[in-house]
């Protein structure tokens, strides 16, 4: 890593944070970009939720049909992984702030479109853009926080950014019902704009990490040609190895979130006759493991390495999830839920930092938006999935199954290296030469 006393240079018109001298010092540029981008993965999060809240209201505002309705949040997730897809390319070529920037004003103008849809074909076309919008967030913010980081603390970087996802579900938990009932669902897309807003102007008093700015300089001065990012995830036989295990432990990451958040509620009043109002207070004791799981991850993987604390957290994983199937009584399940929920999301905050660490600054958002979003594409699939096996089977045991998917997890784990953090942070690749 490139040291420098100063605290901030001036390139190309722009102050630009550095590196501290101290490998291990937070700086404020550092502490800023980390929030901004938790900021906007948060609005991922309240997006997803307040659309579930919505719908009821919109199939009678607009008269669509429930196969209508349900294809909405179809379209979202496509949108948004589609959007990531691209997204991140741009970021890798342009900047990571600047396009962040871009699709917090796209999600927030095609959000704000949203409330005023007057038909299904209206509200599909803003939701795919909206989706499209948001669908960069992850990506492009565990960029940045990656690289405005110090690479030792950089795992505790990119859980704060995921914490952001379950701050943004929280939100939308406590003032969709009051928006509703005051303004109807219109309005609660209205005020889906405002958090765009804020992330907007808090962005706006960042400027690009050094990592990426000295790496535009170095492919400048090189006089190369850039190399296409997305072939840098499929440089060759040990990177595609790597890049087809993070797809595989994402997409279980995503699998189990929605398998497990989407049935929940369903699951108490089935199991234990939970009213629906208790069964939301017992999902949000779950979502409030989520968060402190997340934490724990991140600072345990900087301090004990990243391959140890995602075995460690799928195991529990694993386990919690099967013991929480055979729960019955109201406090062991509120207690079981906060485990589970610790164990099956903490690692959220570490998938950020892994993908940062197993790829160049060249492709380092194009890694994050794709491998994150085909796994959020394959974790789509889970709501069906165990629906359709406790249909069958009966929830209790569909939740014990899908305790099995943690095992994968485990073994996809040896296809990624367990590299130092910050390897590959200054290496640059254009024409498909490393320099």
């Amino acid at each position: 890593m490139v040291n420098d006393d100063r605290a901030q240079e001036r390139t190309d018109g722009h102050e630009v944070a550095n590196e501290a001298a101290d490998p291990g010092q937070v700086t404020s540029y550092g502490r800023r970009a980390v929030f901004a981008a938790t900021l906007g993965y948060a609005m991922d999060g309240f997006d997803m939720l307040i659309l579930g809240f919505a719908l009821p209201a919109i199939i009678l505002g607009l008269g669509l049909t429930q196969t209508e309705a349900g294809s909405l949040a179809t379209i979202t997730v496509v949108g948004a992984v589609l959007g990531g897809i691209v997204f991140g390319w741009i970021a890798d070529r342009y900047g990571r702030v600047r396009v962040m920037t871009y699709t917090i004003v796209l999600f927030a103008v095609f959000t704000g479109l949203t409330a005023f849809a007057q038909g299904y074909l209206e509200m599909a076309v803003f939701r795919f853009i909206a989706g499209a919008g948001i669908g960069g967030e992850f990506g492009i913010g565990m960029a940045l926080a990656a690289e405005a980081f110090p690479v030792l603390k950089r795992a505790r970087a990119t859980s704060w950014v995921g914490m952001g996802f379950q701050l943004g579900v929280l939100l939308a938990a406590f003032i969709s019902a009051p928006v509703i009932s005051l303004w109807g669902w219109r309005g609660l897309f209205v005020v889906g704009v405002f958090p765009a807003v804020v992330a907007v102007v808090l962005r706006s008093k960042l400027h690009e990490p050094d990592a990426f700015v000295r790496h535009q300089a170095a492919v400048a001065a090189s006089g190369e040609k850039r190399v296409n990012p997305y072939t840098l995830l499929v440089a060759d036989r040990a990177t595609t190895r790597t890049s087809v295990g993070i797809v595989i432990i994402c997409s279980i990451q995503n699998f189990g979130y929605y398998g497990i958040i989407t049935w929940m509620p369903t699951y108490l009043s089935q199991q234990i006759g939970l009213s629906v109002t208790k069964s939301s207070a017992w999902t949000g004791i779950t979502v409030a493991g989520m968060i402190i799981g997340v934490m724990v991850f991140g600072y345990l993987a900087d301090r004990i390495g990243r391959r140890k604390i995602f075995w460690l957290f799928q195991a529990g994983a694993c386990l919690s999830v099967y013991g929480y199937s055979q729960l019955t009584s109201p406090v062991a399940l509120l207690a079981g839920g906060a485990v589970m929920g610790l164990f099956a999301n903490g690692m959220l905050g570490g998938y950020g930092a892994v993908i940062a660490d197993n790829y160049p600054t060249a492709a380092r958002a194009t890694a994050q938006n794709v491998l994150f979003g085909i796994g959020r594409g394959v974790g789509g699939l889970a709501p069906l999935l165990v629906a359709l096996v406790a249909g069958s089977l009966g929830f209790a045991t569909a939740l014990g199954l899908l305790a099995l998917i943690y095992l994968v997890d485990m073994v996809a784990m040896l296809l990624i290296p367990d590299r130092e953090p910050g390897q590959l942070d200054d290496v640059i690749q254009t024409s498909g030469t490393t320099h």
